[in-house]
């Protein structure tokens, strides 16, 4: 076989390899809070807001990619904002993080799900809380 064609089946074969530990997994669903005691020394909490958690979907891939499919509903009667400020993740070091940089808006009393990333961590997302 010609080489350069041995070197071309190489690079292909790579290229799809690498496509495929990108893919994103569901590592699990949660609908009940969960109680972690991790100190949390530095008191890093997430900003007080009118959102509560109804449940999550964790996933992750193999090159370490945390994500999160999140559904909140807004408890105020009026219009609500919210970003990465008011949402947490409690990885399984003891760290906490909140998501890379988003924002949705809210009407009043309104359910919706969002699907926001925390980069890239060795330590899988344990939970996901919110301050309300």
């Amino acid at each position: 076989m010609n080489k350069y064609i041995v070197i071309a089946l190489m690079v292909f074969s790579s290229a799809i390899q690498a496509e495929g530990r990108e893919v994103l997994n569901v590592d699990r669903s949660v609908s009940n809070k969960i109680n972690l005691s991790f100190p949390n020394d530095k008191n890093i909490k997430p900003k007080a807001g009118d959102f509560e958690i109804i449940n999550y979907v964790l996933m992750s891939n193999e090159v370490g990619e945390r994500w999160s499919v999140i559904t909140l509903t807004n408890l105020s009667s009026g219009n609500r904002d919210l970003d990465q400020d008011h949402l947490m993740a409690l990885f399984a070091d003891g760290s906490r993080n909140s998501p890379l940089q988003y924002k949705l808006n809210f009407k009043g009393k309104e359910t919706q799900s969002i699907t926001v990333s925390f980069g890239e961590y060795k330590f899988p997302i344990l939970s996901i809380y919110s301050s309300h």
